[in-house]
């Protein structure tokens, strides 16, 4: 390949499209260069000392193969100091890279030509031309500048502005050696702005209000003449949808830019200077302001300042007159005994609450840290055979059936007797008759283990009789129990069949024996 775009770091260098020998490697781009003619080798050039001694590389074959010798177009066609090459360089680069990007164009033409030249000499030449698109001196029989400027006295003076704009450069260069060096310009993407989502290049966000609202007529089409019936000369109907839809969508466009002039207007980008403004206020002043912000939209800036300042103003004076309100009932009468009052007033309000005889002798002895009180697990707690009757006496709607003589669970000071490991210890259940559960018709007991049922040991002898029987294994078993407590607690204790049986979601038959067996633990009350 014999052709290299070069994209320089900098703007303005010599740059352009270079032309190498395929052989070795000269820079043949201002030069007499030939090209192979061949359809094999693509763009492939040779210097003149390779072609002259028949050196070849990849598939050229000198003997074969035709070639053409392609000489500098360096000479004026249509303006004095543009050649023919930077001219068909211009054309491309617009072509590459589109009309407006001229730092790009300039970089493809090269010979340090600067952006805004090639702008200059671009709508000069081309667009301000009488015979637009097409220059001034577009006619081939038109000569006039290649004999007026010959092809060596052009190419010498172009190698003169070369030579001094690299000259010029450096000289700039050593003058802004200590001085940092200059910085791409932000691209226009949302991530290069402090407030996401905005395109600073574009004035323009990422997510624009009612944003969706290009997708109803991006695909509609008008034709000239379209949509007038010839004979009555009044707009069809698919017309006037056509038109409604467009006053939709131009009223959206109308109330986005609106929107967009309030935020540019009142400076609401600058999100980090109004967020130290926002900190030397109150928290009362903050939240007055930003009750006052849809007022911002028929206001201007300085109007909407001065809005705010009269508010803030009004705050600070109703403060003002609420403590002179509370001085006079405190009887203060001047600013003196005001002040000093307010001070008093803070001080108390420091001040830790008083405290007792006792609390005081006991702040003077070094306190020592209390031991953790042992209570029992949260299982124990929520099966605890006494769980409605202390949910009743919670609510006040307890009332014992036993003689006034008996005692009662809570009143005793023996130990609370649940059926579940209570700190590590298995406690035995008082003295109640042993639940036998009833067998399903039809349906065999299920052998239980440790290897069958990982989660056996969690349950008790009789809930792992109460599962073999119902053929349940521990893990559903122990979700069911869990829902029913859950239930029970909500309901102060007690539980309808019905309602057990809908909570545990499988046979109803299954669903009773759980019931009956809870309510005969002591863990449920029948409703």
């Amino acid at each position: 390949m014999g052709v290299i775009k070069k994209k320089t770091a900098t703007r303005g260098t010599e740059g352009g499209v270079k032309y190498v020998c395929d052989v070795c490697s000269a820079d043949i781009t201002s030069t007499v260069r030939i090209r192979c003619a061949h359809h094999i080798c693509n763009e492939y050039d040779l210097c003149v000392p390779c072609f002259s001694n028949g050196e070849t590389s990849h598939n050229h074959d000198p003997k074969s193969h035709p070639y053409s010798v392609i000489e500098q177009h360096s000479i004026p066609i249509f303006t004095k100091d543009w050649g023919a090459d930077e001219e068909l360089l211009l054309l491309e680069g617009a072509e590459s890279y589109g009309l407006g990007s001229w730092a790009d164009i300039a970089d493809h033409i090269g010979g340090y030509r600067t952006k805004d030249e090639v702008r200059d000499h671009y709508y000069k030449t081309y667009v301000e031309s009488s015979k637009f698109p097409l220059p001034e001196r577009a006619s081939p029989s038109d000569r006039a500048l290649i004999e007026e400027i010959p092809r060596e006295k052009f190419q010498a003076r172009k190698k003169r502005r070369i030579e001094e704009r690299k000259e010029a450069e450096k000289d700039a260069g050593k003058n802004l050696a200590s001085a940092p060096p200059k910085q791409k310009p932000t691209a226009s993407v949302p991530a290069c702005h402090e407030v996401a989502g905005y395109m600073p290049g574009r004035l323009e966000f990422e997510t624009e209000f009612v944003n969706e609202a290009e997708e109803a007529v991006q695909h509609m089409q008008f034709e000239p003449g379209e949509g007038i019936n010839p004979r009555t000369g009044e707009l069809e109907p698919e017309m006037e949808l056509k038109m409604t839809v467009m006053d939709i969508y131009n009223t959206r466009l109308t109330t986005r830019a609106e929107r967009k002039r309030v935020i540019f207007e009142h400076h609401l980008l600058e999100y980090r200077d109004n967020i130290k403004e926002d900190k030397k206020k109150t928290k009362e002043q903050r939240e007055l302001l930003s009750k006052a912000k849809p007022f911002a939209r028929m206001m201007n800036h300085s109007d909407f300042k001065e809005y705010c300042k009269g508010l803030e103003r009004e705050y600070d004076l109703r403060q003002a007159i609420g403590q002179l309100q509370d001085w006079r009932q405190m009887r203060i009468g001047d600013l003196k005994a005001g002040t000093e009052y307010e001070q008093e007033k803070f001080q108390r309000a420091q001040r830790p609450p008083p405290t007792g005889a006792f609390d005081r002798l006991a702040s003077n002895r070094i306190s020592k840290p209390t031991p953790p009180v042992e209570t029992a697990s949260a299982a124990s707690v929520f099966t605890a055979p006494d769980l409605p009757i202390r949910l009743q006496q919670q609510n006040g709607i307890y009332t014992p059936h036993a003689s006034p003589n008996a005692r009662s669970p809570l009143a005793t000071n023996d130990k609370v007797l649940t059926n579940v490991h209570a700190n590590g210890t298995l406690t035995p259940q008082s003295g109640k008759s042993r639940y036998v559960v009833q067998p399903l018709s039809n349906v065999p007991p299920l052998k239980l283990n440790n290897e069958n049922a990982t989660d056996l040991h969690l349950l008790t002898k009789e809930e792992q009789e109460l599962c073999c029987v119902l053929r349940l294994y521990p893990k559903p078993y122990l979700v069911v129990k869990e829902h029913l407590m859950k239930e029970a607690m909500k309901q102060g204790g007690n539980l309808k069949r019905k309602t057990a049986r809908e909570i545990c979601k499988i046979d109803v038959n299954k669903g009773g024996r759980i019931f009956d067996f809870f309510v005969n633990s002591g863990w449920i009350g029948k409703a």
